[in-house]
């Protein structure tokens, strides 16, 4: 198949998609739906009262089994290739999805919070099955989270594959070392799945004449995709839903002092490590080679690309409707943010190079396995959510330092976007009205959180997204990458030592 007719059909096909969306929200607004949502979300009910019933612990079965697939089923040999269908990933997420919603039709006989449009309560029907309970928590977790996630995600992905840094610099220790640093900044600003697209093929460009790259990749893995995200909302999945839970957008700024310091002790550990090991045992000829094969970088796609990227931060941090926008009066108009980032989508398909994206081999595989995945993790999360909001304060969870590694721990071995709701859920169920911070959580609980979240999905591949695209990607390139197990390691003697002083340093 000839990868630039492909690569032309799948584009014709994204923007007619976005197209037909676009349509469709110009008919609702015409209609006054958008508008009267938008008005609703201005207006809450018992905002802060405490839910005391919940469902009941065997609910949260097919949230635990949609995750262990997750984990499980790309190392069975006989499942694995099955499994890579992401036809195959949406079917079993929404069997499970939809196992969940018989209780909420048949057997419940409380309210339910609801998130979308506005804070409410859904009530049980006297008579008959609870038609308008069922549909709230599908709003809760399609309207209210799924759709501004996945939609940010998609967005930063398609407009940073249409930028290429290509190049072949000599891969001293302090070039690579350069690479990872502008890459954890750019984490924050362009998410870590846009970072990482954006910069990997570069380093690994960069890196083709030395033996030893392993290292570097699981070192771009650490920071990069994970640890190099946490100063904005767009930086990682998980602080995007606390945005959308009511975390003010430039609240994670105050991260930094953990951002620097965890993402500077991971530059100076690379930095000796392939300084004094690594580059001291590249053979004679390899190094030559090195020296003598170089061509400067070239950033091709800057334009549209990157004042679109800037327009998908401002839209994040504009455009929220139960902001007042510039102190106008106006609210936006609920999904106003999500059609906005959309038509930036489809700017840069129409305005950006072709021959760039398919420099990139850029193509919706790996966006529509996320997308995929998380139809059915948001759905199925939400009893463990209720419960953890009516019982979180009686899991002995009280200080920082329990959430920092109760997050964490869990982001290691599942998706740190899911896990870190269920601990926001958790620290706002124990804040009550006492916590001094965003949505009414207690301010170091949230801090400790956030960093479990994003910091600690670098222990693993399946801990953050972009781990295993990036793996992928260096495996093509001809890097041998560690295996599950390998990479756990490094993870365990490199990361964990450094998360027990984050916790020392500010945790306790």
């Amino acid at each position: 198949m000839d990868h630039g007719a492909s690569s032309s059909g799948s584009t014709a096909r994204a923007l007619l998609a976005i197209g037909m969306l676009i349509v469709i929200y110009g008919l609702l607004a015409m209609l006054g739906f958008p508008q009267d949502w938008a008005n609703t979300a201005n207006f809450h009910e018992d905002e802060h009262e405490l839910e005391t019933h919940h469902p009941p612990l065997w609910m949260v079965v097919p949230f635990a089994l949609l995750l262990l697939i997750i984990a499980v089923f790309p190392m069975i040999p006989k499942l694995s290739h099955w499994w890579e269908d992401n036809r195959h990933k949406f079917l079993v997420g929404a069997v499970l999805a939809a196992s969940i919603l018989p209780y909420y039709f048949f057997a419940v006989d409380f309210k339910i919070e609801g998130h979308w449009p506005g804070h409410h309560y859904a009530y049980p029907s006297l008579h008959g099955p609870n038609t308008e309970l069922t549909v709230e928590v599908l709003a809760n977790a399609l309207m209210a989270d799924y759709i501004p996630f996945i939609t940010l995600l998609f967005t930063l992905y398609t407009i940073s594959g249409g930028i290429r840094i290509e190049g072949d610099l000599r891969a001293h220790p302090l070039v690579n070392t350069v690479f990872l640093a502008i890459g954890g900044l750019l984490a924050s600003f362009i998410g870590t799945t846009g970072a990482a697209m954006l910069l990997v093929r570069a380093l690994l460009d960069t890196n083709r004449e030395r033996r030893h790259v392993t290292h570097t990749v699981v070192f771009f893995i650490f920071i990069v995709c994970n640890c190099g995200g946490c100063l904005l909302p767009i930086g990682d999945p998980p602080l995007f839903l606390g945005y959308l839970h009511g975390v003010p957008f430039l609240w994670t700024l105050q991260l930094w002092k953990e951002w620097l310091f965890v993402n500077g002790v991971l530059l100076v550990f690379y930095y000796l490590w392939d300084r004094f090991y690594f580059y001291p045992r590249e053979t004679p000829s390899d190094i030559r080679r090195d020296e003598t094969i170089v061509r400067p970088l070239r950033i091709r796609g800057l334009w549209p690309n990157l004042p679109l990227l800037l327009g998908v931060v401002l839209s994040v941090g504009m455009l929220d409707p139960s902001m007042d926008f510039l102190a106008t009066g106006w609210h936006p108009w609920m999904l106003l943010r999500e059609m906005v980032q959309l038509c930036l989508v489809a700017v840069s398909l129409l305005l950006s190079s072709r021959a760039v994206r398919q420099a990139n081999r850029f193509n919706y595989v790996a966006i529509a396995e996320v997308a995929a995945l998380f139809f059915g993790i948001f759905i199925t999360m939400q009893p463990a959510l209720q419960i953890l909001k009516a019982k979180g304060g009686e899991l002995g969870l009280s200080k920082p330092w329990h959430f920092f590694w109760a997050t964490g721990s869990l982001s290691s071995v599942l998706d740190n976007a899911p896990t870190y709701l269920v601990f926001f859920q958790t620290a706002q169920a124990l804040s009550h009205d006492q916590g001094d911070g965003p949505a009414g959580i207690d301010q170091l609980l949230l801090v400790a959180v956030s960093l479990g979240a994003v910091f600690m999905g670098a222990n693993t591949y399946i801990g953050n997204g972009p781990n295993f695209m990036v793996k992928t990607i260096a495996e093509r390139s001809g890097v041998p990458m560690p295996s599950f197990l390998g990479y756990m390691l490094y993870s365990g003697c490199i990361l964990l030592p450094l998360f027990v002083l984050v916790t020392l340093i500010f945790l306790l």
